[in-house]
């Protein structure tokens, strides 16, 4: 998909104060989602008579970001090199306010040991787990930390990217699966693997003004929302609101603000769980990781709890565009 650059030079004033930067495509692997999601907030913000022009910083340097006189950003770009506060990191030095997480929230977030760590120390639930580095031996011990079945995955990639679900005692398999998580970076998540209903939950705002938008419920084939079933497939069923209890659907969507805080985040975002269930057991929530820069696209699901909320994806996005900001010296 080709991208139209942006053009340096102050344009007339235009409604929405002034020319935005949709920042879209980039490096990392989720490029090709990336794109799908910068074009669907491009055309969002066009449609709504904002001075909107494309940036992809693939192929346009840190010169023409500042020569383009964009008087603020809207990043759109998933995984590292953009969610992870690079970019953000360039936006601060060059003043130019943007939507969205934060320079650390962003590191924060992207690293899903990092998160883990910080939600342990919060009394925040998320599933048992083990940081395995690049040619390190797996610990003989493994099933007795974790239990019987594992998912094992990159620490900073997104979009289930080198994600794996084996069985423990399969060693072959086991270790098939971290060589392809090991494919994308030295560092991969080996997982306690919970079973139960697959949700999501969108949280927009900040600090104490965030809130959860309706929970989605994710069925996908032979539970697994894997890359294709998430982006292209029709198999996958979304319910939204997730058929659940109102008290329950309230306790888990607290959890969800509470993790999304936890970190830092602002804008929009959306934390990634499973509600564990089980015979005579209360259902409990389990934190699987928080998306600072989450999907946009036909399929994505913040635009689906925000359709249930009655926020229509062309005020979503002039909601976001709304709160963007610097972090560093205001």
């Amino acid at each position: 998909m080709s991208v139209p650059a942006a053009t340096p030079g102050a344009a007339a004033a235009a409604p929405h104060g002034g020319r935005v930067g949709v920042l879209f495509g980039g490096r990392s692997a989720e490029r090709d989602i990336s794109l799908r999601s910068g074009t669907a907030v491009l055309r969002a913000l066009l449609a709504a008579g904002v001075d909107a022009h494309a940036f992809d910083p693939a192929h346009q340097g840190l010169g023409a970001l500042e020569a383009a006189g964009f008087a603020r950003a809207f990043p759109v770009l998933h995984g590292r090199f953009g969610e992870d506060g690079t970019i953000q990191g360039v936006l601060e030095t060059l003043r130019i306010p943007y939507t969205g997480s934060g320079v650390l929230a962003s590191a924060l977030a992207i690293d899903k040991v990092a998160t883990k760590r910080l939600w342990q120390a919060q009394g925040l639930p998320t599933p048992a787990w083990f940081e395995l580095e690049r040619g390190a031996p797996l610990p003989p011990d493994l099933a007795q930390r974790l239990g019987g079945e594992l998912v094992v995955k990159p620490v900073s990639e997104g979009s289930t990217l080198g994600v794996g679900k084996v069985d423990a005692a399969d060693a072959a398999a086991l270790a098939a699966a971290v060589a392809d998580a090991h494919r994308f970076e030295g560092r991969v998540l080996i997982e306690q693997r919970v079973r139960g209903r697959e949700l999501t939950c969108a949280v927009l705002g900040e600090g104490a003004g965030a809130h959860a938008l309706p929970l989605v419920e994710i069925r996908a084939p032979g539970e697994n929302y894997d890359y294709h079933n998430k982006y292209f497939g029709d198999a996958t069923q979304y319910l939204c609101p997730a058929p659940l209890d109102p008290a329950l659907a309230e306790r888990i969507a607290q959890v969800c603000v509470a993790a999304y805080r936890a970190v830092g985040a602002r804008g929009w975002g959306r934390v990634d769980l499973i509600l564990r269930t089980g015979a005579g057991a209360e259902p409990q929530p389990c934190l699987l990781e928080i998306n600072t820069a989450p999907g946009m696209t036909d399929h994505s699901l913040v635009p689906m709890a925000a359709r249930a909320a009655g926020i229509a994806f062309g005020d979503l996005v002039l909601g976001i565009l709304a709160g963007a900001r610097l972090e560093v010296g205001t």
